[in-house]
């Protein structure tokens, strides 16, 4: 951020005094939202600073500063909700907030709110230290210079930083009081190289819930860069994907995107206990192979995907959802975790105070298995190795997805040779999932800026996998 904000942890006995609003004032604001009969009730505050500085051939092109504040009112009562939102933060636009909130209920109350008590006192993204827009510039011109010098097909970079600090404040009627400062900061680079008339593009980025020294203390620009620019020269020279089933490796890290995708929404609780996943009411059957243990857990220092608390003040935790390949758990919000008759697991997030919170990933992940990557790769006579995803389409109810592979290579008799273009995994996550026959003892997790949508939600989210061999996945292409 720019100079003359000051980030401190905010781990909170009280109302943040930057939102005007005394716990007293709140009480009654969530008096009147459980005034018709509702059977809990929550004040959510947030003040979010941002900024981003674009460059493109070589130029600033753009570059801009943004805060926003509010607060939502969210009242409950059994699978309802209702919610409302104010940029307005005095106590009389609140009440007639928590008024349109109540709304769902239509019976006096007889809930009484509870006195204060204090939150979660955890810190895994201590204080940052301020920066200014010339450090940011001076990043993004380093990024550049890097891709440049790389190779001299490289014709055009672009970069692009954004650093966020997003300050929340929450009472619920429970008493529960607490608090949020989240830093969060992403560079991207992408390239353009050009040889022989054709043209390629390579793209990488990089940060997390830290400020600027990210790119002292982690990964440097120029690296971030040169790492854009190596996948667009690479695709220069990459071949048409062949097409058809085959065997496929997922490389560590960044396919970890699949995972995400193609079986962590289907856990997520909400889609559960409506029935919409494939896998409702499965808690305790064989959903993978028994190489398979996938987790959801928050509490990771500096992720992407990490909190200190989730936005219903609930502290994030490791929950284990497949052991195993026996489905363990769903990821919780309050809500369902009420009707699941089961304990919330911390992943009720939201985008910001306009939004309900829902069940969301934090950082999801496989955890490690016993074989070395070249081992798995050496039982491989014909097959891909996908390294690096791009989008993708899933269908949460079925669990049908198409992704698009930006890095991939050729295995021939149990070696990585030639890279390829074009390569598209075609398949069924849950049929994935129990098609997992060897996994690697490398876990790494993504740095990447990976953003996850949900019911016009985004929120912050980190991955990881090792080296998994999948026996059969369906590859397009355009060479058979």
């Amino acid at each position: 951020m720019e100079a003359g904000h000051t980030l401190r942890p905010f781990l909170v006995q009280m109302i943040h005094p930057r939102f005007g609003i005394s716990v007293e004032e709140a009480r009654r604001i969530l008096s009147e939202g459980l005034s018709r009969g509702g059977s809990y009730a929550d004040l959510y505050f947030e003040e979010r600073r941002s900024s981003s500085v674009v460059l493109e051939d070589s130029i600033i092109k753009s570059a801009g500063r943004g805060i926003t504040t509010g607060a939502g009112v969210r009242v409950l009562k059994g699978d309802q909700s209702g919610y409302a939102f104010s940029e307005d933060l005095t106590v009389e636009s609140l009440i007639r907030a928590a008024r349109t909130a109540a709304a769902i209920a239509d019976a006096n109350s007889s809930i009484q709110i509870a006195p204060a008590f204090e939150g979660s006192k955890r810190n895994l993204y201590p204080a940052s230290a301020e920066s200014t827009l010339e450090e940011k510039i001076k990043i993004l011109r380093d990024a550049d210079s890097a891709a440049r010098a790389f190779d001299p097909s490289i014709e055009k970079v672009s970069a692009s930083i954004s650093d966020e600090i997003q300050t929340i404040s929450c009472i619920t009627s429970e008493g529960k009081v607490f608090g949020d400062v989240r830093p969060m900061v992403i560079l991207r680079v992408s390239c353009i190289a050009q040889k022989n008339g054709k043209r390629q593009t390579g793209s990488d980025s990089a940060g997390g819930r830290f400020g600027l020294e990210y790119f002292s203390e982690r990964r440097t620009a120029a690296d971030i860069a040169k790492e854009a620019a190596r996948l667009a020269v690479l695709n220069l020279n990459a071949e048409d994907a062949p097409a058809g089933p085959m065997e496929v490796v997922l490389g560590p890290a960044e396919s970890g995107v699949l995972l995400h995708e193609a079986v962590g929404h289907g856990l997520e609780a909400d889609f559960n206990r409506k029935n919409l996943s494939n896998y409702s009411n499965r808690i305790g059957e064989r959903v993978a192979s028994e190489h398979c243990t996938i987790v959801d857990e928050g509490l990771f220092s500096n992720m992407r995907g990490s909190i200190n608390v989730d936005d219903e003040g609930n502290e994030p935790s490791s929950a284990v959802l497949i052991e195993d390949g026996i489905l363990r758990g769903y990821i919780n919000d309050r809500m369902s975790a009420e009707i699941l008759k089961t304990a919330p697991t911390g992943n009720g997030r939201r985008e910001s105070y306009r939004c309900l919170p829902m069940p969301r990933m934090t950082n999801t992940y496989m955890r490690p298995g016993a074989h070395d990557p070249g081992e798995i790769l050496s039982t491989v006579k014909r097959g891909i190795y996908a390294k690096r995803f791009g989008g993708g389409q899933v269908d949460i109810t079925k669990g049908d997805f198409v992704f698009s592979v930006l890095e991939s290579y050729l295995i021939e008799d149990g070696k990585i040779t030639r890279p390829l273009k074009g390569v598209t995994l075609i398949g069924n996550g849950p049929d994935v999932m129990t098609k997992v026959v060897m996994v690697g003892n490398d876990l790494t997790f993504t740095e990447g800026g990976w953003t996850c949508g949900k019911d016009g939600q985004s929120v912050p989210v980190g991955m990881g996998i090792p080296t998994c061999k999948v026996s059969e996945i369906t590859v397009g292409g355009s060479r058979v």
